[in-house]
């Protein structure tokens, strides 16, 4: 009797895959493939944007901060000359 139901269950497993794999390369799904692929790339391009603008920003406040050190520096230099 288990013999059996393995069986069963193994048969329907194949048929369950067959069509699967039926629905899978349907015209419809490869669309739905196609749809959520540019909406990746979408999300991408927005990622990558957003990152860009924050590597920018990073830039900027690497360089003040640099500036204000030096120029602290530079105001410690001349109040110790004196």
């Amino acid at each position: 009797m288990k013999k059996w139901k393995n069986c069963v269950w193994f048969l329907g497993g194949v048929l369950f895959g067959t069509a699967g794999i039926k629905v899978l390369s349907s015209k419809d799904a490869k669309k739905c493939y196609t749809h959520t692929t540019a909406a990746v790339l979408r999300a991408k391009e927005c990622v990558m944007d957003t990152a860009n603008k924050v590597q920018e920003n990073c830039g900027d406040v690497l360089a003040e901060a640099k500036q204000i050190n030096e120029d602290r520096k530079t105001k410690e230099d001349v109040t110790v000359g004196e």
